[in-house]
């Protein structure tokens, strides 16, 4: 099999599509999408997810020490795609998509319960790595669909049409 050199800045995609939400110290909301977001550690269990500094969402991660990983099936793309490509710095994304927020269990940050996953976070670490700052997230309480969840509480995500 011939190979031909790939690009180096997504040679891990596909991957799954995550919108990251927060809270700033002010008690603003907010969500962003994120492509940097993987799984870090079991024991305990992490989560990190890469920020760009210069992202609206950036110092109320840091500042409030928190966010929740929001794990996105293809009914929600439209909300996706424009949470994505629009800034909070700009207009009120949130209220123009009809975003459906709850508050978290454990930590000051909202859920999106029109996400089938939501993953409550505690930052516990950050590392610059270039471009972004990676947000070590120790994870505090995981929200799923009552129907993804099986009797041992484990989630069933071959039933996620994931993005």
């Amino acid at each position: 099999m011939d190979k031909k050199q790939a690009s180096l800045r997504s040679c891990l995609q596909p991957a799954t599509k995550v919108l990251v939400s927060c809270r700033g110290l002010d008690g603003e909301n907010n969500v962003l999408a994120v492509a940097y977001c993987c799984n870090c550690s079991y024991d305990p269990p992490m989560v990190m997810v890469g920020i760009v500094p210069s992202r609206y969402s950036y110092k109320m991660i840091k500042e409030s020490g928190c966010f929740v990983v929001n794990l996105v099936d293809k009914e929600y793309k439209e909300t996706f795609d424009y949470l994505g490509s629009v800034s909070k710095r700009d207009e009120d994304k949130l209220s123009k998509m009809k975003v459906n927020l709850s508050d978290g269990v454990k930590v000051n940050a909202p859920i999106i319960k029109d996400c089938p996953v939501n993953i409550e976070c505690t930052i516990v670490d950050s590392i610059v790595t270039g471009s972004h700052e990676m947000f070590v997230g120790k994870v505090e309480y995981v929200h799923a669909n009552s129907e993804l969840v099986d009797s041992e509480g484990k989630i069933n995500f071959s039933e996620i049409s994931f993005l």
